[in-house]
């Protein structure tokens, strides 16, 4: 049964003729007649009765109309509020703290935002990030890979039928404010941080080595303190001359806080990238945010 059945069921009943409904509805009266037929068969009730002068309902048949008529007035109903609801537009990203996913985010929302939108960021820990791409509740997942996770990540993405695509490889610098001695070296060593706290975001019980948020989880660190929030970050960095260990990949809007970076003297690497789920269509906001993501990486590298 479809709704262009209960139209010319409508139609023939208001007519009172199959030819004169045909006629009306455009279409030839042998095809309108098949569609009748059809439905009458599919309910397994006779809705009319055919006589020369035309057709006429029976019992069942008009009891039938009745609730097909209600049926086509919501439809009407629905068709009206679709017509008139703006297209709302939808798109979520989960990511590690960087700045560029963030920066990247706004510029997407300020080029291709409409009048009506629901988009979403969610910087979260490394294995939030697989479970929101997994689940589609993000379509895009930003997470990074060195030498002690990244067999074990890889797995769990191909295991979750996930994808990842490198945006760059980095040695891992440190972050400091301007006004720290270490930021006029050209270099560091991991000794030459002892006497500074090292700032890192907090981890939870699921986020050990191979899920680590930290880049060197490894490292055994003197002073250490956990955030959750970046402002906070950054502003311990400036207030208590600490340090944090990143990519070195920083936006114009951090190094106007006074947040520079420099080489950490370390045999390691940070491959940063993004993840998107292989049973998922990609959209095209999607396809829009890694262009423009991929634009300020290398921009900034």
């Amino acid at each position: 049964m479809t709704l262009q059945q209960l139209k010319y069921l409508i139609e023939v009943a208001d007519k009172g003729s199959i030819n004169k409904a045909a006629k009306s509805l455009y279409i030839s009266q042998p095809s309108l007649s098949n569609a009748i037929r059809e439905l009458e068969e599919e309910v397994n009730i006779t809705i009319f009765n055919r006589t020369n002068r035309g057709v006429v309902l029976t019992d069942e048949g008009a009891e039938f109309l009745a609730y097909a008529r209600k049926v086509v007035e919501q439809a009407k109903l629905l068709e009206r509020f679709v017509e008139k609801r703006p297209l709302k537009q939808r798109f979520g990203v989960s990511t590690q703290h960087y700045s560029v996913a963030i920066l990247s985010f706004s510029e997407l929302i300020k080029e291709y935002g409409t009048e009506s939108y629901e988009f979403w960021l969610r910087e979260t820990k490394v294995h939030e990030i697989i479970k929101d791409v997994r689940d589609y509740r993000s379509e895009v997942g930003i997470v990074y890979l060195n030498k002690l996770n990244e067999r074990t990540i890889k797995k769990h993405l191909e295991d979750n039928n996930l994808e990842f695509e490198e945006l760059f490889v980095a040695k891992p610098m440190i972050l400091v404010s301007k006004d720290n001695p270490l930021a006029n070296k050209d270099e560091v060593a991991l000794e030459d941080l002892i006497d500074y706290p090292c700032l890192s975001y907090e981890q939870d019980e699921y986020n050990l080595f191979f899920f680590s948020d930290e880049i060197l989880s490894t490292i055994l660190h003197t002073k250490n303190i956990k955030v959750s929030e970046r402002a906070t970050l950054v502003h311990l960095i400036s207030s208590l001359n600490g340090y944090s260990i990143s990519t070195g990949i920083i936006s114009n809007r951090l190094k106007k806080t006074g947040i520079v970076s420099v080489k950490l003297k370390v045999d390691n690497f940070v491959k940063v990238g993004f993840i998107i789920n292989k049973n998922r269509i990609m959209s095209h906001l999607g396809k829009k945010y890694i262009e423009i993501l991929k634009r300020n990486v290398s921009s900034m590298l």
